[in-house]
């Protein structure tokens, strides 16, 4: 049963790549890629703990309070990946923060490595499967011009169908893409500006609490 669904979708593969020509066959290298590129990040994020803010931000609050070794133990139960960078940064003095900003700015360069793809595919996607649109088009006025005055109208109508297939593939692809890139990028500002938080909470002079005053 596996075996003859299988080769029934193989057949309805090659059907549409004959169907829309070589355009077809480079949006569907593109969907490749960019399902590989999501899927990837998506696993990169997981492992590195983007986006998991809240040890961090104890660890602030347990620095601001004057307890160094308190703010140590959040950072190092924390699966972020900015942990290790701002431990290291637990009362390493201003002096120390470009350094350690540099280092942080790494690490969330090395998260966004992948996004230039995914914005490419989700431009030219839809571009290509328009070009393919464009091309289908003019072969099927080609037809209706060889035609003549015999003009079949339901052959005219599927030429144009199988125009149209490349564009909605190509908007196929590039919306989930698009979708997914922005969420990947929100996640790393995300980082980043918890990142630039925790580091001049850090290396700077811990917060004091505000002087209470007796009402007389």
């Amino acid at each position: 049963m596996s075996s003859f669904s299988g080769n029934a979708m193989q057949d309805r593969l090659l059907a549409l790549l004959d169907l829309g020509g070589p355009v077809v066959a480079l949006l569907l290298l593109l969907s490749i890629l960019a399902l590989s590129a999501i899927l990837y990040k998506i696993w990169q994020f997981r492992a590195e703990g983007v986006g998991r803010h809240a040890e961090i931000a104890r660890a602030i609050a347990a620095h601001d309070a004057g307890d160094a070794k308190g703010a140590a133990r959040h950072l190092a139960v924390s699966r972020s990946h900015l942990a290790p960078l701002l431990a290291a940064a637990i009362g390493a003095g201003p002096d120390a923060k470009p350094r350690i900003a540099a280092e942080a700015e790494s690490r969330l360069a090395r998260i966004e490595r992948g996004f230039r793809l995914l914005d490419s595919i989700a431009q030219i996607a839809p571009l290509l499967g328009l070009f393919g649109t464009v091309l289908g088009m003019i072969d099927a006025f080609r037809a209706l011009q060889d035609a003549g005055a015999s003009v079949d109208p339901s052959a005219l109508a599927g030429g144009i169908w199988v125009a149209l297939l490349t564009t909605a593939g190509g908007l196929a692809i590039a919306m989930p893409t698009s979708l997914a890139l922005t969420w990947f990028e929100s996640r790393a500002e995300a980082d980043r500006v918890q990142a630039d938080l925790a580091i001049e909470a850090l290396t700077g002079p811990r917060a004091r609490a505000p002087e209470r005053t007796d009402a007389t």
